[in-house]
């Protein structure tokens, strides 16, 4: 071989040399460094995450019945009272004076009702009565003269003129009592109609002392139950009209959370399913319930389609309290010993469903098909085996046959 065949050759062989190392040098300055995760086996529960309102369940509120001045509040908010303690008192001065008239009106218009009862005016029906009487002994006297003189007139012992005078009389008399017998019933009848409107007068009084009765023990609310009042927004000397919120309590023990499900998750409610309940301002908490009552319907809130579901939550410390916005885990199913792999793995396409599967060192798409999942983790049905290493999304974008170098969190 020539001196210049040889030199040829040399130069062909460092060209080649240069060109691999170049390949390998370019080939590892493109290597992406990616996060991975190995696909196991766990115990899967299955979770729908929302938030919610706590709400008491049997609540007492009070509210003002009519415009007055606070006299005293004999509580605090967020004291636990005892059923029968005074809350609060208002000035009744006012309504004790309305309450003593319309009882002296009760009064005279129940007087007025037994008289029409017993048939109106006594003197009126005992004269009308009295009359009648007479007129009627008056009328049967002259009947008995009337055959007495119709004898005596047969036996020629009286005249015809007598009897008739005698009958002229009788009719009379028998005119007198039937207008008398009218009037002692039309008496009675009038006496009927006063009964009736006199008894409506006595409902319509009772009731209006009924009613300032209950304003006047308004004014003085004690509580009706063991409780926690937890609303007590007036304080001494204030001026409340009518239908102002005063005071609202009530047994805090339980609770009822009014999670606002999203509609698309609501076919996976049901009754008797264990709630946690979690809230920003006790972040150690965790408080336990089971769903209860499941929703009737589907309402706009804001932006979102949602349905009310009502869950029963014990607060034994009494340290969840109404009215706070809290958030709300629902465990809907549990699958032990399920193939899973972490929830940010799994890529959507339409109906389908994929990870990147790592294998030596690149990554290949892997259609998947899942069950279950919570807010971390979702269930592989298949596509996937145990032990197999998928890659998690990072700063990198994913493709097909990505080189990468594995890198497993801490």
């Amino acid at each position: 071989m020539s001196a210049l065949a040889r030199r040829l050759w040399i130069a062909v062989g460092a060209a080649l040399v240069l060109t691999a190392v170049l390949v390998f040098v370019s080939g590892r300055g493109a290597t992406a460094r990616v996060a991975v995760a190995d696909v196991t086996r766990e115990n899967l529960s299955s979770m729908v995450s929302s938030n919610g309102k706590v709400e008491p369940v049997s609540p007492a509120s009070f509210r003002a019945g009519f415009p007055a001045f606070v006299e005293r509040v004999n509580a605090v908010e967020g004291q636990q009272v005892k059923r029968g303690q005074l809350l609060y008192s208002l000035d009744d001065t006012e309504t004790r004076a309305q309450l003593a008239e319309a009882r002296a009106e009760l009064a005279s218009e129940e007087e007025s009702l037994r008289v029409a009862k017993a048939g109106g005016q006594a003197g009126q029906l005992a004269k009308a009565a009295a009359d009648l009487e007479k007129a009627k002994a008056s009328r049967d006297q002259l009947r008995r003269d009337n055959d007495a003189l119709g004898k005596l007139v047969a036996q020629k012992a009286a005249t015809a003129q007598e009897l008739e005078q005698n009958r002229v009389a009788l009719t009379q008399a028998e005119a007198e009592v039937q207008s008398l017998e009218k009037v002692k019933q039309a008496a009675e009848k009038q006496a009927q109609l006063d009964e009736g409107r006199v008894a409506l007068l006595v409902e319509h009084a009772r009731a209006q002392v009924q009613d300032l009765e209950a304003k006047a023990a308004s004014t003085h609310r004690t509580a009706p139950m063991d409780g926690t009042l937890y609303s007590l927004p007036i304080r001494a000397g204030d001026f409340v009209k009518a239908g102002d919120p005063l005071a609202e309590m009530a047994d805090l023990h339980h609770v009822r959370i009014r999670a606002f499900i999203d509609e698309p998750e609501l076919g996976q409610i049901a009754v008797g399913q264990p709630v946690e309940i979690f809230w920003d301002a006790h972040p150690d908490r965790v408080w336990a319930g089971k769903t209860e009552v499941l929703p009737k319907q589907v309402v706009n809130r804001g932006t979102r389609s949602v349905g009310e579901l009502l869950c029963s939550v014990t607060n034994d410390r009494l340290d969840l309290l109404p009215n706070t916005t809290v958030d709300v885990r629902i465990q809907v199913g549990e699958r032990p010993n399920v193939l899973a792999v972490p929830r940010g793995a799994v890529y959507i396409e339409g109906k389908k469903r994929f990870v990147f599967r790592v294998e030596n060192d690149r990554i290949n798409r892997r259609d998947i098909q899942v069950g279950v999942a919570n807010p971390t983790i979702i269930e592989v049905l298949s596509g996937l085996k145990e032990g197999d290493v998928v890659a998690l999304p990072g700063d990198v974008s994913l493709k097909e046959n990505l080189r990468i170098r594995a890198v497993r969190p801490e």
